[in-house]
């Protein structure tokens, strides 16, 4: 009963063997094909760099502006694919100049506010108007306004004579030329001694010199306005009054005396050449009209012509009459008041 089944079940076999070949063999035809087809390589994105020459422009009047309101961008693209690029320039303010496909531009920024200002630029890779990639970058520059210009200090100059008679008034002059334009100064003058009268706040003052009779006067004055220090200062001398000085007085004395009081009076006129010699003398009360005189003459002679000084320098004065009589010697130097009798 069995080896009869046997050869059945061997064919029944043997034919589902050959259905699975069947139908196996174009599927695996099918992948071996599908496996031969190459799959599409993926596209790698550009690189874009984007430079500026200055990030901050400062608008200035035109004829003292030292800034220049252009800025030149640069861009810089690259497709590692090697397809072709091109770009797209926009900004936030002002106005481009160069070809807007361009890799460089010049961003004008004249007349425009203060403010914060951006230019972008696009890259584009891959045909045109179907672009496979794009990369974007930006750079920002800040519009200020020109800022003040720095106060300057005029030239200030000052003219003061260099001595002045005393008791006499003095004038100071000033003079302020250039500095910042447009500002009007005013002249705030200090002085070391004396008392300003007229012209505090102008270029010209009168000082009183009443009682500085041999103090320097030192005038200070600052040009005010310029929120600097514009100063000058100049000094004028106050000399002291030229005296005369009695170097010698004596009333009725023996002759030996006399002499050695003319000695010495003879060598202090000598040791100052361009002093006088005054003699002075009086006659006593009991003394005969002109006595004084001839005491006077008497006294010159011995000078001129024991001693040696020119007559010219010794001067003789009739005193009138005192109690008992007396010669005053004085030394005048040029310039000072001559002495009178008293």
């Amino acid at each position: 009963m069995l080896s009869r089944k046997r050869p059945a079940i061997i064919v029944g076999l043997l034919l589902l063997a050959f259905a699975s070949f069947v139908y196996t063999a174009p599927q695996a035809s099918t992948q071996k094909n599908r496996k031969a087809v190459p799959a599409p390589t993926p596209q790698r994105p550009p690189t874009l760099t984007l430079d500026a020459d200055t990030q901050v422009v400062t608008l200035c009047p035109e004829a003292e502006s030292t800034a220049n309101p252009r800025v030149r961008l640069k861009a810089a693209g690259f497709s590692p694919d090697g397809n072709p690029i091109r770009y797209k320039w926009t900004v936030s303010g002002g106005r481009l100049e160069g070809d807007p496909n361009g890799t460089d531009m010049i961003w004008d920024l004249s007349g425009a506010q203060p403010g914060v200002y951006s230019a972008t630029v696009t890259l584009e890779s891959g045909p045109e108007g179907d672009p496979l990639c794009t990369a974007f970058n930006s750079t920002k520059v800040v519009v200020r306004n020109c800022p003040p210009p720095r106060p300057i200090c005029p030239n200030v100059s000052i003219y003061c004579p260099d001595t002045v008679a005393t008791g006499q008034p003095v004038t100071f002059t000033a003079s302020a030329s250039g500095g910042t334009p447009g500002i009007t100064p005013v002249f705030n003058w200090k002085i070391s001694a004396g008392t300003i009268t007229a012209g505090q706040g102008t270029p010209t003052i009168t000082v009183d010199t009443s009682g500085l009779a041999g103090q320097p006067i030192t005038a200070t004055v600052a040009v005010e306005g310029y929120n600097l220090n514009c100063t000058a200062s100049c000094q004028t001398s106050v000399p002291a009054p030229i005296l005369p000085h009695k170097a010698d007085e004596f009333g009725e004395i023996s002759r030996d005396d006399e002499k050695a009081r003319l000695d010495n009076f003879a060598i202090s006129l000598q040791n100052e050449p361009g002093a006088q010699g005054y003699i002075i003398a009086y006659a006593g009360r009991r003394s005969r009209p002109g006595e004084g005189q001839r005491r006077a003459e008497r006294v010159k002679a011995y000078l001129v012509n024991t001693r040696g000084l020119a007559a010219s320098r010794v001067v003789t004065v009739d005193g009138g009459f005192r109690e008992s009589a007396a010669t005053e010697l004085w030394i005048v130097p040029p310039g000072a008041e001559t002495p009178r009798p008293r």
